[in-house]
């Protein structure tokens, strides 16, 4: 199972005279980043709601907003007067000794910390009790989406290493050309540089072997494929976290189709290479935005 670190999820449930409304959104990071937006009276209960988001939705930038209205249509939030004021004065002073325009200064204070604040204190054992429902609603949506766009980057990912592999077994009749290649070019400087008659037979044919040596990716083409079936065995595990090892994999993948395209010395060869470090890149893509 792959789960895609873009993810969303929402729980809505009626509580007494109240709609609680949890939301959960994310992103693609390589850390997990947690920001929270509660109610003031819900302060209180953060340290545990990061608990629980952290070790349910593993990594990512994520967004949990809480939000509590009331069914008669009033919002259970009171305005802070006086610090409503202190923010407005400030602000108009700063705008006129700045020579700035002031713009829409009570919008801009409204959205400053603790202007709004919740007319109740903490909450009961009842409402919280509710609030921990909602959030597994949310957490259950959320993990959904990231299964449904995990599986199709899963699909996506199996495709291009398909295609890598089959790049790679093109490769071997070019092989052949190259060597054959090789060895005319060789003989050809010798014969024009030396002369065919103060070659050395044996020492020209060991000159020949070590430049096959240099150029031969038998050791290549094995690792990459061996690293393209273990890349698609990972994907295939049921482990819910395994971008990084995805990525840890397909880093291999990328070294060994390097080592490929400098020991090609043929051009169908680099071409094979080229088509191969797309579609590798295609995969890394996809394993950026892996849990």
């Amino acid at each position: 199972m792959l789960l895609s670190m873009t993810g969303y999820g929402r729980g809505i449930k009626t509580f007494r005279e109240k709609t609680i409304t949890i939301e959960i959104r994310s992103l693609n990071s390589k850390f997990t980043d947690l920001r929270l937006k509660l109610p003031q009276n819900y302060k209180d209960k953060e340290h545990f709601l990061r608990k629980v988001i952290t070790q349910e939705t593993h990594r990512g930038k994520i967004d949990l907003s809480i939000s509590v209205t009331s069914l008669a249509g009033a919002d259970d939030y009171g305005l802070n007067k006086s610090l409503f004021k202190k923010y407005y004065h400030e602000l108009k002073a700063l705008s006129t000794e700045l020579e700035m325009p002031p713009g829409d200064l009570m919008q801009a204070v409204l959205k400053l910390p603790n202007v709004i604040t919740s007319e109740e204190g903490s909450i009961d054992d009842e409402e919280w009790a509710a609030v921990q429902e909602t959030l597994k609603e949310a957490i259950s949506n959320f993990t959904a989406f990231r299964r449904t766009e995990g599986e199709v980057m899963k699909a996506d990912c199996l495709s291009h290493c398909a295609h890598i592999l089959a790049a790679l077994k093109k490769i071997e009749p070019f092989e052949t050309e190259r060597v054959e290649k090789l060895r005319k070019r060789i003989t050809q400087n010798m014969d024009e540089y030396v002369g065919k008659d103060n070659i050395d037979a044996n020492r020209f044919e060991q000159e020949i072997l070590y430049y096959l040596e240099k150029i031969d990716v038998t050791e290549e083409k094995v690792r990459l494929e061996q690293h393209c079936k273990y890349f698609a065995e990972v994907l295939e595990t049921k482990s819910s976290s395994k971008g990084k090892k995805l990525s840890f994999i397909s880093q291999e993948m990328g070294r060994e189709i390097n080592t490929l395209g400098s020991k090609a010395n043929s051009s169908d060869i680099q071409r094979l290479v080229v088509q191969m470090k797309d579609e590798l890149e295609k995969i890394k893509e996809q394993v950026l935005n892996a849990v």
